[in-house]
Protein backbone atom coordinates (compact mmCIF):
# COMPACT_ATOMS: atom_id res chain seq x y z
CA UNK A 1 0.00 0.00 0.00
CA UNK A 2 1.32 3.62 -0.90
CA UNK A 3 1.87 5.39 2.54
CA UNK A 4 2.56 8.73 0.78
CA UNK A 5 -1.34 8.73 -0.66
CA UNK A 6 -2.52 8.39 2.78
CA UNK A 7 -0.75 11.56 4.22
CA UNK A 8 -3.23 14.25 5.59
CA UNK A 9 -4.42 17.40 2.77
CA UNK A 10 -2.09 20.02 4.82
CA UNK A 11 -3.13 22.57 2.48
CA UNK A 12 -6.99 22.10 4.69
CA UNK A 13 -5.04 22.90 8.09
CA UNK A 14 -3.97 25.75 10.47
CA UNK A 15 -1.50 25.30 13.07
CA UNK A 16 -2.19 27.76 15.65
CA UNK A 17 0.42 28.31 18.86
CA UNK A 18 0.18 30.83 21.59
CA UNK A 19 3.29 31.89 22.56
CA UNK A 20 4.46 34.06 25.30
CA UNK A 21 8.75 34.50 25.52
CA UNK A 22 9.07 31.21 23.72
CA UNK A 23 11.64 32.65 20.99
CA UNK A 24 13.95 29.61 22.40
CA UNK A 25 11.10 26.86 21.07
CA UNK A 26 10.10 28.39 18.28
CA UNK A 27 13.91 28.37 16.63
CA UNK A 28 13.36 24.55 16.49
CA UNK A 29 9.49 24.45 15.88
CA UNK A 30 8.83 26.05 12.77
CA UNK A 31 11.80 24.92 11.39
CA UNK A 32 10.08 21.03 11.91
CA UNK A 33 7.00 22.21 11.18
CA UNK A 34 7.46 23.31 7.89
CA UNK A 35 9.48 19.98 7.06
CA UNK A 36 6.48 17.66 8.57
CA UNK A 37 3.43 19.86 7.37
CA UNK A 38 4.09 20.92 4.25
CA UNK A 39 1.55 23.68 2.67
CA UNK A 40 -0.16 23.89 6.12
CA UNK A 41 -0.47 27.94 7.70
CA UNK A 42 1.26 28.46 10.47
CA UNK A 43 -0.19 31.03 12.85
CA UNK A 44 1.33 32.15 16.04
CA UNK A 45 -0.07 34.21 18.41
CA UNK A 46 2.09 36.25 20.38
CA UNK A 47 0.88 37.16 23.99
CA UNK A 48 2.48 39.88 24.67
CA UNK A 49 6.17 38.95 24.61
CA UNK A 50 8.86 41.05 25.77
CA UNK A 51 11.75 38.80 23.72
CA UNK A 52 12.09 38.60 19.82
CA UNK A 53 9.33 35.83 19.61
CA UNK A 54 7.34 37.98 16.82
CA UNK A 55 10.59 38.40 14.85
CA UNK A 56 11.89 34.88 15.52
CA UNK A 57 8.29 33.70 13.66
CA UNK A 58 8.17 36.10 10.85
CA UNK A 59 12.13 35.05 9.61
CA UNK A 60 10.81 31.18 10.14
CA UNK A 61 7.91 31.69 7.46
CA UNK A 62 4.85 31.85 10.12
CA UNK A 63 2.50 34.26 10.31
CA UNK A 64 2.26 36.16 13.60
CA UNK A 65 -0.85 37.76 14.83
CA UNK A 66 0.57 40.27 18.27
CA UNK A 67 -1.17 40.95 21.14
CA UNK A 68 -0.35 44.48 22.58
CA UNK A 69 0.07 42.75 26.26
CA UNK A 70 -0.49 39.46 28.00
CA UNK A 71 -4.13 38.79 27.91
CA UNK A 72 -3.79 34.50 28.92
CA UNK A 73 -3.08 31.19 26.74
CA UNK A 74 -6.86 30.85 26.07
CA UNK A 75 -7.08 34.43 24.94
CA UNK A 76 -4.55 33.36 22.33
CA UNK A 77 -6.17 30.34 21.50
CA UNK A 78 -9.30 32.62 20.13
CA UNK A 79 -7.60 34.61 18.49
CA UNK A 80 -5.56 31.83 16.62
CA UNK A 81 -9.11 30.29 15.64
CA UNK A 82 -10.37 33.66 14.44
CA UNK A 83 -7.52 33.96 12.50
CA UNK A 84 -6.82 30.48 11.32
CA UNK A 85 -8.66 30.08 7.11
CA UNK A 86 -7.95 26.60 6.80
CA UNK A 87 -10.94 24.09 7.56
CA UNK A 88 -9.51 22.17 10.13
CA UNK A 89 -7.25 23.23 12.90
CA UNK A 90 -4.14 21.73 14.84
CA UNK A 91 -3.46 23.43 18.10
CA UNK A 92 0.15 22.73 20.01
CA UNK A 93 2.63 24.42 22.20
CA UNK A 94 5.64 26.50 20.97
CA UNK A 95 7.82 25.83 23.87
CA UNK A 96 8.77 22.15 22.36
CA UNK A 97 6.45 19.59 24.29
CA UNK A 98 4.54 18.74 21.22
CA UNK A 99 5.73 17.06 17.81
CA UNK A 100 5.23 18.22 14.57
CA UNK A 101 5.97 14.82 13.51
CA UNK A 102 2.88 13.62 15.35
CA UNK A 103 0.66 16.17 13.86
CA UNK A 104 0.10 13.70 11.16
CA UNK A 105 -0.65 11.00 13.38
CA UNK A 106 -3.79 13.10 14.49
CA UNK A 107 -5.45 14.24 11.62
CA UNK A 108 -5.19 10.40 10.30
CA UNK A 109 -6.75 9.59 13.04
CA UNK A 110 -9.60 12.71 12.52
CA UNK A 111 -9.86 11.06 8.97
CA UNK A 112 -11.75 8.28 10.24
CA UNK A 113 -15.00 10.52 11.14
CA UNK A 114 -13.63 11.80 14.16
CA UNK A 115 -14.36 15.90 15.51
CA UNK A 116 -11.80 16.27 17.38
CA UNK A 117 -8.55 14.00 18.35
CA UNK A 118 -6.74 14.76 21.39
CA UNK A 119 -2.91 14.18 21.74
CA UNK A 120 -2.87 12.08 24.71
CA UNK A 121 0.41 12.13 27.29
CA UNK A 122 1.21 9.19 29.59
CA UNK A 123 2.61 9.13 32.70
CA UNK A 124 6.04 9.03 31.31
CA UNK A 125 5.66 12.41 29.76
CA UNK A 126 3.91 14.00 32.82
CA UNK A 127 6.11 16.99 34.18
CA UNK A 128 6.92 15.21 37.62
CA UNK A 129 4.95 12.84 39.46
CA UNK A 130 2.98 15.70 41.33
CA UNK A 131 1.08 16.68 38.23
CA UNK A 132 0.95 13.35 36.85
CA UNK A 133 -1.63 12.56 39.77
CA UNK A 134 -3.35 15.95 39.65
CA UNK A 135 -4.49 14.94 35.58
CA UNK A 136 -5.24 11.28 36.89
CA UNK A 137 -7.95 13.12 39.00
CA UNK A 138 -9.01 15.17 36.59
CA UNK A 139 -9.63 12.81 34.33
CA UNK A 140 -11.26 10.93 36.55
CA UNK A 141 -13.63 13.33 37.77
CA UNK A 142 -14.45 14.92 34.25
CA UNK A 143 -14.76 11.13 32.58
CA UNK A 144 -17.36 10.59 35.79
CA UNK A 145 -19.44 13.76 34.09
CA UNK A 146 -19.38 13.17 30.52
CA UNK A 147 -19.55 9.29 31.06
CA UNK A 148 -17.07 9.06 28.79
CA UNK A 149 -13.76 8.34 29.03
CA UNK A 150 -11.41 10.93 29.19
CA UNK A 151 -7.65 10.16 28.57
CA UNK A 152 -6.10 13.52 29.07
CA UNK A 153 -8.43 16.53 29.95
CA UNK A 154 -5.66 19.07 29.65
CA UNK A 155 -3.57 18.51 27.23
CA UNK A 156 -3.05 21.74 24.98
CA UNK A 157 -2.12 19.65 21.47
CA UNK A 158 -5.10 18.49 19.44
CA UNK A 159 -7.02 18.77 16.10
CA UNK A 160 -10.13 19.55 15.75
CA UNK A 161 -12.68 20.88 12.77
CA UNK A 162 -12.70 24.59 12.86
CA UNK A 163 -16.75 25.35 11.84
CA UNK A 164 -17.21 23.18 15.58
CA UNK A 165 -14.66 24.56 17.37
CA UNK A 166 -15.64 28.15 17.15
CA UNK A 167 -18.95 27.11 18.12
CA UNK A 168 -17.66 27.07 21.49
CA UNK A 169 -15.55 30.04 21.55
CA UNK A 170 -17.64 32.03 23.84
CA UNK A 171 -17.35 29.77 26.65
CA UNK A 172 -13.64 29.33 26.57
CA UNK A 173 -11.66 31.39 29.19
CA UNK A 174 -8.80 33.09 28.70
CA UNK A 175 -6.41 31.18 31.14
CA UNK A 176 -4.50 28.10 30.76
CA UNK A 177 -7.86 25.99 30.78
CA UNK A 178 -9.21 26.37 27.36
CA UNK A 179 -8.72 22.23 27.39
CA UNK A 180 -10.57 21.24 29.78
CA UNK A 181 -13.90 23.48 28.23
CA UNK A 182 -13.63 22.54 24.68
CA UNK A 183 -13.53 19.44 25.68
CA UNK A 184 -16.20 18.86 27.55
CA UNK A 185 -17.96 20.50 25.25
CA UNK A 186 -17.31 18.95 22.54
CA UNK A 187 -18.77 15.84 25.09
CA UNK A 188 -22.07 17.77 26.30
CA UNK A 189 -22.69 18.71 22.22
CA UNK A 190 -22.25 14.95 20.93
CA UNK A 191 -19.59 15.13 18.71
CA UNK A 192 -17.13 12.73 18.35
CA UNK A 193 -13.71 12.49 20.52
CA UNK A 194 -10.81 10.47 20.25
CA UNK A 195 -7.31 10.07 21.83
CA UNK A 196 -4.02 9.47 20.28
CA UNK A 197 -1.05 8.07 22.75
CA UNK A 198 1.99 10.85 21.98
CA UNK A 199 4.95 11.44 23.76
CA UNK A 200 5.82 15.07 25.18
CA UNK A 201 9.68 16.01 25.50
CA UNK A 202 10.75 18.30 27.99
CA UNK A 203 9.58 21.70 27.40
CA UNK A 204 12.49 24.37 25.90
CA UNK A 205 12.29 27.86 28.44
CA UNK A 206 10.26 28.22 31.78
CA UNK A 207 6.96 27.35 32.27
CA UNK A 208 3.84 29.96 32.63
CA UNK A 209 1.65 27.40 34.49
CA UNK A 210 1.47 27.53 38.56
CA UNK A 211 0.90 24.45 40.34
CA UNK A 212 -1.38 25.84 43.33
CA UNK A 213 -2.80 28.64 41.26
CA UNK A 214 -3.57 26.85 37.97
CA UNK A 215 -4.63 23.98 39.48
CA UNK A 216 -7.17 25.23 41.45
CA UNK A 217 -8.48 26.89 38.18
CA UNK A 218 -8.62 23.87 36.59
CA UNK A 219 -10.93 22.32 39.42
CA UNK A 220 -13.46 25.17 38.95
CA UNK A 221 -13.46 25.30 35.33
CA UNK A 222 -14.37 21.18 35.53
CA UNK A 223 -16.94 21.72 38.31
CA UNK A 224 -18.31 24.86 36.12
CA UNK A 225 -18.44 23.04 32.82
CA UNK A 226 -20.08 20.44 34.56
CA UNK A 227 -22.95 22.35 35.61
CA UNK A 228 -22.99 23.57 32.33
CA UNK A 229 -22.74 20.05 31.02
CA UNK A 230 -24.73 17.89 33.32
CA UNK A 231 -26.35 19.89 36.29
CA UNK A 232 -27.80 17.00 37.70
CA UNK A 233 -24.63 15.05 38.20
CA UNK A 234 -23.19 17.68 40.56
CA UNK A 235 -26.70 18.59 42.21
CA UNK A 236 -28.23 15.11 42.75
CA UNK A 237 -25.10 13.98 44.85
CA UNK A 238 -25.64 17.30 46.73
CA UNK A 239 -29.14 17.14 47.77
CA UNK A 240 -28.73 13.22 48.22
CA UNK A 241 -26.45 13.99 50.85
CA UNK A 242 -28.92 16.35 52.72
CA UNK A 243 -31.64 13.71 52.33
CA UNK A 244 -29.67 11.56 54.09
CA UNK A 245 -28.23 13.80 56.88
CA UNK A 246 -32.07 14.73 57.34
CA UNK A 247 -33.21 11.28 57.09
CA UNK A 248 -30.61 9.97 59.71
CA UNK A 249 -30.78 13.47 62.25
CA UNK A 250 -34.44 12.44 62.17
CA UNK A 251 -34.16 8.98 63.09
CA UNK A 252 -31.91 10.12 66.01
CA UNK A 253 -33.62 12.56 67.49
CA UNK A 254 -37.72 10.87 66.93
CA UNK A 255 -35.66 7.37 68.94
CA UNK A 256 -34.45 9.70 71.42
CA UNK A 257 -37.01 12.46 72.09
CA UNK A 258 -39.97 10.86 70.00
CA UNK A 259 -40.12 14.30 67.95
CA UNK A 260 -39.29 16.15 64.54
CA UNK A 261 -37.00 19.25 65.16
CA UNK A 262 -36.42 22.21 62.95
CA UNK A 263 -33.10 21.26 61.97
CA UNK A 264 -34.68 17.97 60.32
CA UNK A 265 -37.30 20.20 58.47
CA UNK A 266 -34.67 22.67 57.28
CA UNK A 267 -32.26 19.33 55.85
CA UNK A 268 -34.89 18.10 53.95
CA UNK A 269 -36.12 21.53 52.72
CA UNK A 270 -32.49 21.93 51.28
CA UNK A 271 -32.58 18.70 49.91
CA UNK A 272 -35.60 19.56 47.76
CA UNK A 273 -34.72 23.08 46.85
CA UNK A 274 -31.03 21.66 45.54
CA UNK A 275 -32.96 19.03 43.57
CA UNK A 276 -35.00 21.66 41.90
CA UNK A 277 -32.25 23.76 40.94
CA UNK A 278 -30.48 20.96 39.41
CA UNK A 279 -33.78 20.44 37.57
CA UNK A 280 -34.04 23.84 36.06
CA UNK A 281 -30.25 24.06 35.58
CA UNK A 282 -30.54 20.72 33.49
CA UNK A 283 -33.22 22.54 31.42
CA UNK A 284 -30.88 25.75 30.98
CA UNK A 285 -27.85 23.43 29.30
CA UNK A 286 -30.35 21.93 27.38
CA UNK A 287 -31.04 25.80 26.27
CA UNK A 288 -27.79 26.43 26.16
CA UNK A 289 -26.55 23.33 23.68
CA UNK A 290 -29.13 23.55 21.07
CA UNK A 291 -28.48 23.18 17.85
CA UNK A 292 -28.47 26.19 16.06
CA UNK A 293 -27.71 25.16 12.31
Amino acid sequence: MNITSQRPNFADVSIVMPAKNESGGLHKVLPDLHKYCPGAEIIVVDDGSTDDTAAVCTSLGARVVSHPYSKGNGAAIKTGARAATRSILVFMDADGQHKPEDIERLLLRMSEGYDMVVGARGLSSQAGTHRAAVNTLYNALSSWMVEQKIEDLTSGFRAVKAEKFREFLYLLPNGFSYPTTITMSFFRAGYSVAYEPIMAPKRIGKSHIRLVRDGLRFFLIIFKIGTLYSPLKIFVPISLFFFLTASTYYGYTFTSSHRFTNMSALLYINAIVIFLIGLVSEQITALTFKDDQ
